[in-house]
């Protein structure tokens, strides 16, 4: 149970993505897919996200206003004693506001809170459990050596999730590092990776990666047959991935890039869950193929 819940925490980091702390993306839009093995289930997520830098007077400090929207269609047709009819769509709303400034040469504060709204919306309306509130102080450490192709970044902070089920903010750390015009690398959450450069428009990569989704589920049920004396109410819906493969980019200008990404998971974790987070229900856990693919539009 403890170790769902750290790969839960985790999951949350991830979706930070779109923040200060892990998002370099002015713009993206991408395509996922998850065929479910062993199973007549699949999950197709379309996902568009837009941050918009407002410059402030002082230098090097900006407002960071950002938005985006996931629309996760869980084709759910495996037979079971429940209804799924409601389980097949869901979506969410984020907004975060962002405030970010330096401090000396190398290093910069940030700090971030926002709002989500993910559910099923089988009432049609949005109600309190849809919403997810989340807070982020980071800090970032960037130097760079451009004539030797060298750089590196830490991102050290702490996060904060209303859907965490721990009553304290969960630490963030990453590191970068360049250290020549074809390598570089990076560990941590979300993700961790080793990168070649064939040359300014071509790169490849190794990665493990987390990925997933949460949401409320507004019209809540019993999950488990009638005959096992036990009401284990189902709230929400998770799924939780650990996943490596490969990936290659492709730079269509000096900010506008293709990607595509495939691999295997290493870990695939879709489970429906009570208020308190704890699991009722396993779905899949059987791992499984994974592809993504999109375009971004990227400061770096």
């Amino acid at each position: 149970m403890m170790m769902r819940k750290i790969l839960l925490l985790l999951l949350i980091l991830f979706f930070c993505e779109a923040g200060i702390a892990q998002q370099t993306d002015l713009a993206r839009i991408e395509y996922t897919y998850f065929p479910q093995k062993n199973s007549d289930n699949s999950f197709r997520r379309a996902r568009a996200i837009a941050a918009f830098p407002i410059r402030m007077k002082k230098e090097g400090t900006y407002l960071v206003p950002s938005l985006e929207y996931r629309n996760v269609n869980f084709k759910y047709n495996d037979p079971e004693v429940f209804d799924t009819s409601d389980l097949d769509r869901f979506q969410s709303f984020t907004a975060t506001l962002g405030y970010t400034f330096k401090i000396g040469e190398y290093w910069r504060f940030g700090a971030e809170t926002g709002v989500k709204i993910a559910s099923n919306f089988s009432k049609g309306d949005i109600i309190s459990d849809d919403l997810i509130y989340t807070g982020t102080v980071i800090f970032i450490r960037r130097k760079e050596d451009p004539v030797n192709d060298d750089a590196t970044r830490w991102i050290l902070g702490l996060r904060y999730s209303t859907t965490a089920g721990f009553p304290f903010p969960l630490p963030i750390v990453n590191y970068y590092k360049r250290w020549d015009e074809k390598w570089s690398f990076a560990v941590g959450t979300p993700k961790s990776n080793l990168k070649y450069y064939f040359n300014s428009r071509h790169e490849v990569q190794a990665f493990v990666t987390l990925d997933g989704f949460f949401a409320n589920i507004q019209e809540n049920f019993d999950a488990t047959p009638s005959n096992t004396g036990n009401d284990n109410i189902a709230e929400n819906i998770s799924m939780t991935i650990v996943l490596s493969g490969l990936g290659y980019e492709f730079s269509l200008t000096d900010h506008l890039k293709f990607y595509i990404y495939g691999g295997h998971t290493i870990r695939n974790d879709i489970r429906l869950r009570d208020s308190n987070q704890d699991d009722v229900y396993t779905i899949n856990e059987t791992n499984t193929f994974y592809g993504r693919s999109g375009l971004k539009f990227t400061i770096f």
